[in-house]
């Protein structure tokens, strides 16, 4: 989507805030301090919201997204509540004409996806998929040194995220949470938008914990991806009981060059020699994807994520689901 022909907005634009978690939080702090906007209702865990609606002077509380998003005084819903649910609530968000921001993944299936951005398409109605991995300085650094590497051969993205003991809540639950590669879509997405078309996936998946398939302590999910240019990758999540040391690793390795990043630290490597790259803090990402949004919607400037990377990482997610049960590769 690169502009709109939305109908002009009265200020203050009204927002419905769906999910009472971290990023429900941030995102309604966020809102807060926008002139343009007023957050109108928030649903969810009903004592959490009425702890952020005080705070934030949300005048309308709901236990029930379905309550929500069916009111006449909100024009944009914000979908940050469990994985499970996204899709049904951004499908009734979308049939009762609001516009709508989602955190990923927008849904667990690529057909779903494709009937909410239908939906959207045939509504006129914005649906933004929140994927602020390619706002960081990570993404940034790689995009302007890409060319610096030649002919890219081989990539890698590894995140490792140590828990001890694991908390209680919905994403150390599999029906809620999703497939790891799903519900972490993200780490497909930052590949995709570099390398283009994935024509093959092979992934294994393995659990750990006492109350599976319920709850799990520990996961880890491996990908190989193997890009229509030639391009072959890596993509590893990891997290629980059962890992020791924290990592968060970006690799590209070409022919005239490498990128490497450990954390925000990162390193061009050529025949001349190293340079160093530093991407700075994560901190400010989703403030800079509620700024694109609202430029989006007040003045049609593009948005910086489009439907087609996003429906192309669900297809690559569903493969490597398809892969780790069958233990085969699968052709996209």
């Amino acid at each position: 989507m690169t502009s709109n022909s939305y109908a002009t907005f009265q200020q203050p634009l009204r927002v419905g805030i769906v999910g009472t978690g971290f990023v429900a939080k941030l995102r309604t702090e966020i809102f807060s301090q926008d002139l343009r906007l007023k957050v109108q209702a928030i649903a969810g865990t009903i004592t959490k919201a009425e702890a952020i609606a005080q705070e934030f002077a949300i005048p309308h509380v709901h236990q029930y997204w379905s309550e929500l998003v069916m009111r006449n005084d909100v024009d944009l819903v914000v979908v940050c509540n469990v994985n499970r649910d996204h899709a049904a609530v951004v499908g009734q968000a979308l049939r009762s004409g609001k516009h709508v921001i989602v955190e990923y993944p927008l849904a667990f299936t690529v057909a779903e996806a494709e009937e909410l951005i239908a939906i959207a398409k045939q509504k006129n109605l914005m649906l933004h998929v929140e994927h602020i991995e390619l706002l960081g300085g990570v993404h940034q650094l790689v995009l302007q040194h890409l060319d610096q590497v030649g002919n890219p051969f081989y990539a890698r993205y590894s995140t490792k995220s140590p828990q001890r003991p694991v908390p209680d809540k919905w994403t150390y639950r599999p029906d809620l949470f999703g497939f790891p590669l799903t519900a972490a879509v993200s780490r497909l997405n930052r590949i995709i938008v570099l390398f283009g078309k994935v024509k093959a996936v092979s992934c294994q998946l393995r659990y750990s914990g006492d109350n599976l398939p319920h709850h799990f302590t520990s996961c880890v999910c491996n990908a190989q991806l193997q890009f229509e240019n030639g391009v072959i990758a890596d993509i590893s999540y990891s997290k629980g009981e059962n890992f020791w040391q924290p990592e968060r690793v970006m690799e590209l390795q070409g022919s005239h060059g490498a990128i490497i990043f450990s954390g925000d630290k990162g390193k061009l490597i050529s025949a001349d020699g190293e340079m160093e790259l530093d991407a700075g803090t994560t901190r400010g990402l989703f403030k800079k994807d509620t700024e694109n949004v609202l430029s989006h919607l007040f003045t049609g400037t593009p948005l910086y994520n489009d439907h087609d990377s996003v429906l192309h990482s669900l297809a690559v997610a569903n493969a490597a689901e398809k892969s780790a049960a069958t233990n085969q590769t699968v052709i996209l």
